[in-house]
């Protein structure tokens, strides 16, 4: 919108609380001199003026939405299977409060105005009726219900199990910021201990070297997903609470410390395919902080590239683990490690810790 657009509307907006003001004047006047024709008069005007609200306000509502809907996420498709339910979830709440919303609002102002202060009139006394009380609470209880049922439904589904063959993203935040992890050729993630982390020795995640698991795990600056496979998110906070919030994907996961939390989606979308539909050549999927976790919270913001399986396995070639960073002088000892399946490794591991009673990474080393 142009400046001179918001500049009617400020005027438009003055005019109505200047005209407002100017009728509640003069009848506090009129009612002090007791001049009881005035009042009347200013009634009438005070009754018109609703009418006029009513027909301005429903118009603005709708400008409103034709102007900023496409703004909106609603105005977007959704990126994930999940997210079309939510969609179609909020869409029947919409359509419920919508036809209350315009039936009461419409009955409010028009009663305001047909039934203004007369002496050709009194007010019927009307203090109780048990059916009316019946239904005004039955009803909008018995569609809470069904609308929370099914938001629970899916609540369920998404913190439920993965499927079979779902990817695992680990994903920490902290202030102000969010780490991302992915296992190795094992594809398990290694442990990780708060009182191991340390950013200088680039160990930002705690993860414990002495864990065979750790030894291949990724630790790049963004996330990557593959359109059309499940992922599962493991979800930690470092310092105080946070929250994953995927709004393309209608989806949003707290993050607490000490407490892993998890939640699976499909994508739908690469973000190729999502920057042809919105239109916008530098569309991004955004990983937002949903709560209000410091000064900082505002720059707490993520970036999650969706692409095929070919762009993925390419991507993820090129990434080096984290212990090889860590550890440049163990890189080979790595190396080898991570060429053989996870619980081959874990089980000789366990086998030599028992024998020896010596740590994992000394039972490796022998």
């Amino acid at each position: 919108m142009t400046a001179s657009g918001y500049l009617i509307i400020a005027i438009l907006a003055l005019l109505f609380v200047v005209i407002f003001q100017i009728a509640k004047a003069s009848e506090y006047v009129s009612v002090l001199k007791g001049e009881k024709k005035t009042f009347e008069q200013n009634n009438r005007i005070n009754a018109f003026l609703m009418v006029v609200f009513l027909v301005v306000g429903l118009a603005a509502a709708w400008w409103c939405n034709d102007l900023l809907y496409k703004k909106t996420l609603l105005g977007l498709p959704s990126a994930s299977e999940h997210g079309e339910k939510i969609d179609t979830m909020l869409w029947i709440t919409l359509i419920i409060t919508g036809i209350v919303f315009f039936i009461t609002q419409i009955l409010l102002f028009w009663f305001a105005y047909r039934y203004q202060a007369s002496e050709k009139r009194t007010a019927y006394y009307y203090p109780h009726n048990n059916f009316l009380e019946v239904i005004w609470t039955a009803v909008p209880a018995l569609a809470l219900t069904v609308l929370v049922g099914f938001g629970l439904y899916y609540w369920f589904k998404i913190t439920g199990e993965a499927p079979k063959g779902a990817m695992e993203v680990e994903i920490t935040g902290h202030q102000f910021g969010w780490e991302y992890r992915y296992p190795g050729k094992d594809s398990v993630l290694g442990r990780v201990n708060y009182k191991l982390i340390d950013a200088a020795k680039s160990n930002p995640l705690g993860q414990d070297w002495t864990d065979v698991a750790n030894q291949d795990d990724l630790h790049p600056s963004e996330m990557h997903l593959v359109v059309k496979r499940p992922v599962r998110l493991v979800i930690r906070a470092q310092d105080v609470i946070h929250d994953v919030g995927l709004p393309h994907f209608r989806l949003k996961m707290d993050a607490v410390p000490g407490i892993p939390t998890t939640m699976w989606f499909t994508p739908q979308f690469t973000t190729a395919e999502m920057r042809e539909k919105t239109g916008n050549p530098n569309f991004v999927y955004e990983i937002s902080c949903d709560q209000m976790c410091g000064k900082g919270h505002y720059s707490m913001k993520g970036t999650i590239i969706v692409e095929t399986q070919a762009e993925y396995d390419k991507w993820i070639a090129g990434q080096k683990p984290q212990y090889v960073t860590a550890n440049p002088n163990g890189a080979a000892a790595a190396g080898s490690a991570s060429t053989q399946p996870a619980t081959e490794n874990t089980n000789k591991a366990d086998a030599n810790q028992k024998q020896e009673g010596k740590p994992v990474a000394q039972a490796l080393k022998k």
